[in-house]
């Protein structure tokens, strides 16, 4: 009972990989080329190659050090330069505004 547990977390863990593989893939698949450039970061081909060989690795051949080092490259992509391309690109969140401020402006309920 208590190894079919653990290999269910198993499974758990290897399906967590996976998915924030894919994930960081599809964000590096979706940011512009100039924006790696302007964060001053790695090219966007280098990361796609990385994060391709760690969604490969992760599906094809499972091979626990390959597959740790995948994650750390998805965690570094995801932490480090992720935050970085949003902040170029303009999407780095609210910058001094309040919640209610809208595209136009602030929102003053009418009044």
């Amino acid at each position: 009972m208590l190894l079919e547990a653990f290999g269910s977390f198993l499974q758990l863990l290897y399906l967590a990989m996976v998915v924030l593989a894919v994930v960081a893939l599809v964000f590096a698949v979706t940011a512009r080329e100039d924006a790696y450039r302007a964060a001053d970061k790695q090219k966007k081909s280098f990361w796609l190659i990385i994060l391709g060989v760690t969604v490969f690795v992760n599906l094809v051949i499972p091979i626990l050090f390959l597959q740790i080092a995948g994650v750390i490259a998805s965690i570094v992509f995801m932490v480090d330069v992720r935050p970085a391309i949003k902040a170029v690109s303009g999407g780095g969140g609210r910058r001094g505004g309040s919640s209610s401020d809208g595209p136009y402006g602030p929102y003053n309920g009418g009044r």
